[in-house]
């Protein structure tokens, strides 16, 4: 039987850390925390006064008196709207809207079939006290007329491809289509 003699392992212990590095790395990643925290607070800070901008916008569009009654048609029509926008149309839309806004879109079950621009406000009218089809149309249009300037053309024209003929209008744009020849 041969035997080997086995060379013994060396262990080099791990540094120590002294008590200050160690408070320092605390002190760091505490303020990081803050950091972080004071950018999600800004962040939030920043959308709820997006939500303010375009209810102003809608109240002025749409000429209401009272910032309440913007805000009550805005939240009826999103939420109308919100059926009818899916797949990444839909989360591009949430994501360029205030958290208010966004949250109210997403949080519809997509419609079963789509309507056309006059059902839109048709049902819309049915979810307004006192609206007739034509007041209904007026704060349809006064809240999406408000949405290309907070969302962006690119947005606007993927969103009006998805939806039928007519919405166009409704979002205070012009109804292109092709003549036969």
């Amino acid at each position: 039987m041969t035997t080997t003699a086995q060379t013994p392992r060396t262990v080099i212990p791990a540094p120590q850390r002294t008590a200050r590095a160690t408070a320092t790395e605390a002190d760091g990643g505490r303020r990081n925390r803050e950091r972080d925290r004071d950018r999600e607070r800004d962040r939030g800070r920043e959308r709820d006064r997006d939500w303010s901008e375009l209810i102003a916008a809608v109240r002025e569009s749409g000429q209401y008196p009272t910032t309440v009654e913007a805000e009550r048609v805005t939240r009826i029509v999103l939420s109308a709207l919100g059926g009818h926008v899916t797949g990444d149309e839909r989360v591009s839309l949430a994501r360029a809207l205030p958290t208010e806004a966004a949250k109210v879109i997403a949080s519809q079950i997509p419609a079963t079939r789509p309507q056309s621009a006059q059902e839109f406000v048709d049902t819309v009218a049915t979810r307004i006290e006192g609206a007739t089809p034509a007041t209904a149309r007026w704060h349809v249009s006064s809240v999406l007329s408000v949405l290309p300037n907070r969302i962006g053309d690119d947005l606007t024209a993927r969103v009006l491809a998805q939806l039928p003929p007519g919405y166009a209008l409704l979002f205070g744009r012009a109804e292109l289509t092709s003549r036969p020849a």
